[in-house]
């Protein structure tokens, strides 16, 4: 039998070239979407220096056209403390208000102006509630989440994540959704038949754990056509699902276990731990977008890479030019 696709990072693990990328993954990614040219994408409130810094290196690298919405002197002036320049980026004044600037740069991918949208210097939940509102009109057909896809070193394919970020506690309704978004989405960045472990504590149907009566739906449903373009497996819990070894051990048979291109997690504190243990144990990169919506929408925290705000900015573009939106 074939040696688990994913296996923890070890000291034997074999050593990449010294001249290779070190999350090669992401940087195909980035590679693909600069073939498809760049995208028009409006920045709501980008008023530090590193969201201003993410703005200048994505448009270097051809990804994106900035809309630099906001409160023009108060960019300028950070600008000039970074040592950044703006020569040449287009910036769409507003009040100095950040909600002011996400309402404005949502209405831009209303109309047409820009197709993505992307966060600056402004919470979360500004963004996203100006993007979600009945006025701002970017509502898709599906509920909204979020997919990350993470480069783990010594693992040989981007594994994507969802959802870490936008559903707290989703019902099986809203983890249709979120399945379909994140299929759409590896669809989009060259996944064509994505296999995706639904994921639980454990990997019977246990009553008393919903996560696992979920997962039985969720695979009776793309059996039944409601959820398309995978191949689904579940409840499986974390080991099984990334370890064939594992799933052999415990009699699991299964086209999913131990070679998943996707792991939907049972809930967002799920979700949000492994993730972060991946990046800040196992030297995992990782770059993200909220799906479900007309545009896709970059979301960046405070403490991302200059690697994780570009490739994400590469996703936008994969999304977009590829049709992944619900």
């Amino acid at each position: 039998m074939a040696d688990p696709v994913i296996s923890p990072v070890s000291d034997t693990a074999p050593a990449q070239g010294a001249h290779a990328p070190a999350h090669p993954h992401l940087k195909s990614l980035v590679d693909a979407a600069k073939a498809c040219g760049p995208l028009r994408v409006a920045i709501a409130y980008p008023c530090d220096a590193a969201s201003l810094g993410a703005a200048i290196e994505a448009a270097r690298a051809g990804l994106i056209t900035p809309l630099l919405v906001g409160p023009p002197a108060r960019m300028q002036a950070v600008a000039s403390q970074s040592g950044l320049d703006l020569t040449g980026l287009e910036i769409v004044g507003t009040a100095d208000n950040p909600r002011a600037a996400a309402v404005h740069a949502a209405s831009l991918c209303r109309d047409g102006t820009a197709a993505a949208l992307m966060k600056g210097s402004l919470h979360t939940d500004e963004l996203l509630g100006a993007a979600v509102s009945r006025e701002a009109g970017l509502r898709g057909g599906s509920r909204a989440s979020h997919a990350f896809v993470l480069d783990v070193p010594g693992v040989e394919r981007p594994l994507v994540l969802t959802d870490c970020v936008v559903n707290i506690e989703p019902g099986l309704m809203e983890k249709r959704d979120i399945a379909q978004n994140a299929i759409h989405f590896a669809h989009a960045i060259g996944i064509e038949k994505p296999h995706l472990a639904i994921l639980s504590a454990v990997e019977n149907i246990n009553p008393a754990i919903t996560s696992t009566l979920d997962a039985a739906a969720l695979c009776k449903m793309a059996d039944r056509g409601q959820i398309t373009g995978a191949v689904l497996d579940g409840p499986l819990a974390y080991d099984n699902a990334i370890s064939s070894v594992s799933a052999i051990n415990k009699g699991i048979v299964s086209e999913v276990a131990g070679r998943p291109d996707i792991l939907l997690l049972p809930n967002l504190e799920a979700g949000n731990m492994i993730y972060k243990q991946l990046v800040y144990m196992a030297g995992a990169e990782c770059a993200g977008l909220v799906l479900g919506m007309k545009v896709p929408i970059i979301l960046t925290s405070r403490s991302d890479s200059i690697t994780a705000r570009i490739t994400s900015c590469a996703l936008a573009v994969l999304v977009a030019s590829r049709g992944a939106q619900a």
